[in-house]
């Protein structure tokens, strides 16, 4: 349901391919897990983009591509360790998730409740909590 969301909020279809948050089964822990930008920090995509088209506002955190000033070198796809921007072959961007401007859409409509939108320091505790082995 979260990927539905997002492609409809984003592209008005039902479409898995232009969700800006992908899912992937891990085996080793025999569970769904969700890729999507984690709007780092220090963002690294937004250092290699070669027209400024990725910024971090200052207020919110959110990291964004400018559509406009984006020229489809995939230098972000290439650099983000997640691999979280994808490339819109029709629209030749690069494309990522933008927080639904604060008001994720993936998270109100994800029905077993997986996917929160929570401050970064409470993300990193839930982090080291599961992850720490």
């Amino acid at each position: 349901m979260c990927e539905m969301a997002c492609s409809f909020i984003k592209y008005q279809v039902l479409d898995y391919t232009k969700s800006h948050i992908k899912h992937f089964f891990d085996e080793k822990t025999k569970s769904f897990e969700a890729i999507y930008c984690l709007h780092c920090e220090d963002p690294i995509c937004a250092v290699v983009c070669p027209t400024d088209a990725i910024s971090k506002d200052s207020i919110t955190g959110i990291v964004k591509i400018n559509n406009a000033k984006c020229i489809g070198c995939k230098n972000c796809i290439i650099i983000c360790p997640l691999s979280a921007p994808w490339f819109d072959e029709e629209r030749k961007i690069s494309v990522k998730c933008d927080l639904c401007d604060g008001d994720p859409e993936c998270v109100k409509k994800c029905s077993p409740l997986a996917l929160r939108f929570i401050k970064r320091d409470e993300a990193k505790k839930l982090w080291e909590k599961i992850y720490s082995v």
